[in-house]
Order: C-alpha cells, then structure tokens, then sequence
C-alpha cells in the first residue's frame, strides 16, 4: 500500500523547482498556476533567495503547485493513482487535490488565499516557531505549556515544534528542556495557534464557494490523523487546522494502522521521509527531491500499489 506525502512550509529552499523545469510540460504548467496564484512560481522556485521564498504568501502556493507539478509527472500515463495521501499544514492543499477533492486549481486559489491571510495574521504580533528535538515528551510539552506557548506540531520521532511570541519563544530558549535541542524555523509565523485566528475567519468566508468532490484515494487530516470519507469535511477541517496544532504524529499513527508499506515524499522532499524513517520501522521510502528520483519512486509504486 503506497501513500504519497506533500511536505509543510519550511521545507522550500532556493532553486528547487530548476530541475523540474526540464521536463517537457512542467514549465507551462507552472506558469498556468503562476496566472491562478499571481505569483510568478517559476521565478520563485529557481531564482528568489531563501529570504523571498521564507514570505508566508509566496511559500505556500509555491510548495503547493511544486507538489501538484510532481505528482503529476509521477502519474502520467497511469490509470490510476496512490493508495493514500496525506500531507504536512499547508502540504493537506496538495493532497486534497491529488485525492480529487478539490480541483488543481481551486485548491491554489484556496492556498493563495491561505497564504495572505496567515500572512497578514503573522504581522499583527512578532511571532514564531522552534522545533524541539529530542527530550522527555511529556517533559517537553509541559515546558511548552509552562511558557505560554502552544505545541503547533506534534511530529512524533522526537520532534515537536512549540510556537507563539517571539518574547516568550526567547524565555524558552534560556530554560530548554532537559536532553532537547531548540532550533529556529525560517516562518514568518506562529501558524496553528491561536494567533492565526484572523486567517480562518477569511477562509471561513471563502471556502463554500468551492467545488469540492470526495475523495478517492483514503485521505488522512492533520487534526487527527483520521481518514475523511467526505471532500466537505476535509474542507471545513482545512479551514479550522490553520489555528489548531497539526499532529503528524496521529497522521503515522494511521499509516501504521492502515498498513502502509511505501511513502513517496513530493518535492521540496526530505523532512516527512526522515521523520517516516524513524517512526515507521520497515516502510519503503522515497524523497522525491529531483527528477532523477523518479525511477526509484515509479519502481515503488510498481512493487507496493494495492
């Protein structure tokens, strides 16, 4: 059973879209995407420094369209599609389209929007992002708590990311908890915390305007690694999951439950292989960095498709 994966924010970094680019049709198809988000993607995904692609409306859209664009180079010629699908905060944009509950298109419109409304959210306050590695669990969440701050991803294998103020992300840095490594994310945001609020009102707005369609492929939700049988309510868990923690941890969880034999990693690829590779002992993967991981990856889905 194969389950493709679309990662997070964060995981861009510049000039990962060149390679891609070389293949026949991607680059038109880009830049069909580029009219729908108003953003120039090809631009942003091969020449724009790290500082331009860390900005909350630019990354989002463009590690939505980078996933869509692969999955669809993957897939060409087949019949038929993944297992299952799941991804990573704004990676679930790219799986509700690969799953078919959303078109291509409507879901970058709705990443667009989700881009510059959590944008605009994350410059009200000073806000931020560290992922903790390593530590107790339960040690680390009650630190977390201690500090004011909310665990906005529960990652599993050993990393959770704690979020909020910069002021009180910097009184963590100065009390971390025991045996944990603090580290610094490039977001411009405390998104999946309360202060993302504003956003979820905007798209609250937006959403039932949208054609949407069950899902084919079983779908997994950040909110509670649940499987959704309804496109609907994949939508309306969309919406609410910006200010609520993505729990990645409950998504394995189910992968381990569903029986999951093989992860493929869309571009920008690397984080949920390596966290699949500590959480989910005996399970094929592969990151789908460049096109040169095709072969691998189509040799997975030829050995592991249900």
């Amino acid at each position: 059973m194969i389950l493709l994966a679309s990662p997070g924010q964060g995981a861009q970094t510049p000039g990962f879209l060149q390679p891609w680019l070389e293949i026949p049709g991607v680059a038109d198809r880009l830049t069909w995407w580029s009219a729908v988000t108003g953003l120039d993607l090809v631009r942003y995904g091969t020449e724009a420094d790290a500082e331009e692609i860390r900005d909350t409306a630019v990354a989002q859209p463009l590690l939505v369209a980078a996933a869509l664009a692969a999955y669809e180079v993957l897939y060409e010629g087949t019949d038929r599609g993944p297992d299952a699908v799941a991804g990573h905060s704004v990676g679930e944009l790219a799986a509700a389209a690969i799953s078919g509950v959303l078109s291509p298109e409507a879901a970058l419109v709705l990443v667009r929007e989700r881009g510059r409304a959590m944008a605009e959210a994350a410059a009200v306050t000073e806000t931020g992002m560290t992922a903790v590695l390593g530590g107790d669990t339960d040690e680390v969440l009650a630190a977390i708590d201690e500090h004011g701050l909310t665990p906005a991803n529960v990652n599993g294998a050993g990393q959770i990311v704690a979020a909020g103020t910069a002021e009180r992300l910097a009184a963590f840095a100065e009390e971390p908890p025991a045996k944990a490594r603090l580290r610094a994310l490039s977001v411009a945001g405390a998104f999946h915390t309360e202060h993302m609020a504003p956003a979820v009102g905007a798209l609250r707005r937006l959403a039932p305007g949208m054609s949407v369609a069950d899902p084919r492929p079983r779908l997994l939700q950040n909110r509670d690694g649940a499987v959704v049988a309804s496109g609907a309510d994949f939508v309306d868990r969309l919406v609410e999951q910006v200010s609520a923690p993505v729990r990645w941890d409950a998504c394995m969880d189910t992968m381990r439950e569903l029986g999951v034999t093989a992860i493929i990693e869309l571009p920008p690829a690397g984080t949920l292989a390596g966290l699949a590779r500590r959480e989910l002992k005996g399970v094929e993967l592969v990151a789908l960095k460049t096109p040169a991981d095709l072969d691998k990856a189509r040799d997975l889905i030829k050995a592991h498709t249900s």
